[in-house]
């Protein structure tokens, strides 16, 4: 829904696809909606704090080659084994859902964030992956950068996702909005700094208090009409 319904125009950027399910269910998106490659941006190297254990391997490099081979979608993936710094540096495309899934450690979600946020497109979508999950990037980083931000409009959770849609020529007319949801989220963050353990009564009380943000998964119609609600570009 993410990927389909973004009103902008560019490109569909992943970075962290690890052994490459969620870089299937973009390609399989784009290649139905006639949207382009999906731009899947990892080094596929290991240890990873936030990828599962690799069981011995090296890299999660060639199951993520097969996975696009399975699904028959390799001509629909523009396949980038590399930091996302590294792809940063030649980037100059514009960005139609920016779908961040990498280090989920503070610094490297907000690197990612930092090096391709000024590509969004008017109209695009960012969303993080594992935002209401017991990790301090992507939830910090969603919170203090974008909705605190009137560079964004609507925002919301979906499960899991934070998402945001780039609105900087009306996203003030947001504001109100994104910091109820903000007070909420920013709750979750002392829970999660500095990489701590969140066990026993500190769990409960976490878990009572993510119950608290909205993450109900929206119908797709609900979801059009809320990021539809922008001015067109002249």
């Amino acid at each position: 829904m993410l990927a389909a319904c973004a009103p902008a125009a560019g490109a569909i950027v992943e970075i962290g696809s690890f052994k490459g399910k969620s870089t299937v269910a973009l390609a399989s998106v784009a290649a139905h909606y006639g949207l382009g490659p999906v731009v899947s941006i990892d080094p596929h190297n290991v240890p990873s704090l936030t990828d599962p254990i690799l069981e011995g391997q090296s890299s999660s490099y060639d199951d993520f080659l097969e996975t696009l081979r399975t699904a028959r979608l390799e001509r629909d993936v523009e396949v980038h084994r590399a930091s996302s710094r590294e792809v940063a540096l030649g980037w100059n495309r514009p960005i139609r859902l920016l779908w961040i899934d990498g280090d989920h450690t503070y610094q490297g979600a907000k690197a990612d964030f930092d090096l391709f946020s000024p590509h969004l497109a008017e109209g695009s979508i960012v969303a993080f992956h594992d935002t209401l999950h017991e990790f301090e990037g992507p939830i910090r980083v969603f919170v203090e950068d974008i909705l605190g931000s009137d560079q964004f409009g609507p925002a919301g959770f979906l499960h899991t996702i934070g998402w945001a849609q780039h609105r900087p020529r009306d996203g003030a007319r947001f504001r109100a909005q994104r910091q109820r949801l903000m007070r909420r989220a920013a709750r979750l963050i002392p829970f999660v700094t500095r990489g701590r353990e969140v066990k026993g009564l500190t769990k409960l009380v976490y878990k009572l208090r993510r119950a608290m943000v909205p993450h109900a998964v929206l119908a797709p119609a609900e979801w059009v009409a809320k990021v539809s609600l922008w001015p067109p570009s002249p």
